[in-house]
């Protein structure tokens, strides 16, 4: 598929429209089904589409503007949901067998605030099961294609929220990020992801991966539209503990063009961490943009020095805490339960066949780090590596406003290329991982493609709570290098 000029459509664009009843919520959600519909069949973003529910809601909102009670930041406009991210009513499996017909009987908070907000969820999207994976080739019941070529990957884990973006199935999609995957993704799809400080968006109706890790963030086509869902979800919640008692900042109203005086952290030798030609001449581009929009690069080195230690650090604390979360899954409480003699027959044989390979291989793995004898040699000498990381963020940031550099070391790569060498697949979230071991805001947004045609994401992390910055910082960028609609969403040409 290409991208042609003047595809592009933003979700304030269509709120404007229906709030002000040039179009009607019914015929903007009429228009995304038939897209979906259309688009779908090469993509497979989608494990579930609510026809029904969404022209409902579509309907209601159409009612409201008449009567003039319409209000709201998303007004009629369409949304994906991952399917790790529970909507009531709306299966949710997280891409796994062993959650088959799944309905939870509750909302997420973050969908609660779209929702309230107008905004109408069209679907739940395909993801790595469980969010378990940097391809969403991991789902079980399909891998999502990349919509710039869809022979090659989305990223993942949150690949079919960005793949739906990309496609311009829909102007917004929720994705989760627990080492990268809102931001890998979005990267590789060409849009614009954003992972907020950990607690700035409640993680009740999220299901856990990695609690201490997981948060729920927006992808989107543009800087605008992120910002303006990042401030629907973003706020204190009651329902999780790990929620920040402080209330959702206005990102939108903090957007800036201009960097002056800001000073932007590029790790020393960074250069020679990424191995693909296309990707390092692409940042470098990217970095004197951000130059040229009046911000100061400065060359930063405590953290570069830790990046060894981040993949391994991070699959020990995220699948030590998925071992934990992941128990509930027996075939009992939810899913369906394989025939056995005895309790644990039934235990072994049905997490056995329905949780697919890479779940059970970070469940082990998870496991061993915190069994006896193994726990203070690896699960925490990884805390302890992870607090490293946390003090040399804090170090740099007295230094600089920002970090910035690549997304991800290469551009997306060809379906079943990566597969079966797990290590490997693992090493396309070096770049991502240390912000999410911090706890810290951190954002992709496209900076070119490769010859190509496959796009490139530029990060840019900032410190604690520091959400909106980032997501001004990033806006400066989209602005001055002018490839706001350039990259996203897709054409329906096939390639």
């Amino acid at each position: 598929m290409t991208s042609p000029a003047g595809a592009f459509r933003s979700a304030v664009s269509i709120r404007d429209d229906v709030l002000s009843g040039r179009r009607s919520a019914c015929q903007v959600i009429e228009e995304t089904l038939a897209r979906v519909e259309r688009l779908e069949p090469r993509v497979d973003a989608f494990l579930a589409v609510d026809r029904a529910g969404a022209l409902a809601r579509a309907a209601e909102i159409d009612a409201e503007v008449a009567a003039g009670r319409a209000h709201g930041r998303l007004l009629g406009v369409p949304l994906a949901v991952k399917d790790n991210i529970c909507v009531r009513g709306l299966p949710t499996t997280c891409a796994s067998r062993i959650l088959a017909g799944y309905l939870p009987p509750f909302t997420a908070h973050a969908v609660e605030r779209v929702l309230a907000e107008g905004g109408i969820v069209i679907g739940k999207t395909n993801c790595d099961e469980f969010g378990m994976g940097s391809s969403t080739e991991n789902s079980a019941y399909k891998p999502t294609r990349n919509p710039y070529d869809t022979a090659r990957v989305p990223g993942g884990s949150s690949g079919g929220s960005a793949a739906a973006v990309a496609a311009g199935m829909v102007p917004l999609s929720l994705g989760s990020d627990t080492g990268g995957s809102i931001r890998q993704p979005a990267s590789l799809c060409g849009v614009v992801g954003f992972k907020p400080t950990y607690g700035a968006v409640s993680r009740f109706g999220l299901v856990a991966f990695a609690s201490s890790l997981d948060q729920i963030g927006p992808i989107g086509a543009s800087l605008l539209d992120v910002a303006t869902l990042a401030s629907v979800i973003s706020g204190p919640d009651a329902r999780d503990s790990t929620s920040l008692p402080r209330e959702a900042p206005d990102c939108v109203a903090s957007l800036s063009p201009g960097l002056e005086g800001v000073r932007i952290g590029v790790h020393r030798d960074y250069f020679e961490e990424i191995a693909d030609a296309a990707v390092r001449a692409l940042i470098e581009r990217a970095l004197e943009t951000l130059r040229e929009a009046g911000a100061r690069i400065v060359r930063i080195d405590r953290v570069d020095l830790l990046s060894r230690c981040a993949v391994p650090a991070y699959y020990l604390v995220a699948n030590s805490e998925a071992s934990s979360n992941l128990a509930r899954f027996d075939g009992f409480r939810y899913g369906p339960s394989a025939p056995a003699a005895d309790l644990l027959g039934a235990y072994t044989a049905t997490r056995g066949r329905l949780f697919g390979d890479e779940v059970k291989r970070r469940i082990l793995l998870g496991t061993f780090a915190l069994s006896s004898g193994y726990h203070d040699a690896y699960y925490l000498k990884a805390l302890r590596v992870r607090r490293l990381f946390i003090d040399a963020f804090r170090e740099a940031f007295r230094a600089v406003d920002f970090i910035a550099g690549a997304t991800s070391p290469i551009p997306a790569f060809a379906l079943g290329e990566k597969i079966e060498d797990p290590v490997t697949m693992y090493q396309c979230d070096v770049f991502t991982i240390p912000a999410s071991l911090a706890g810290l805001p951190a954002l992709s947004v496209p900076c070119g493609r490769t010859p190509e045609g496959l796009p490139v994401g530029l990060q840019i992390i900032g410190p604690p709570l520091a959400d909106t910055r980032v997501l001004s910082c990033a806006f400066a960028f989209e602005q001055r290098s002018g490839l706001l609609g350039a990259l996203a969403p897709m054409a329906e040409e096939p390639a």
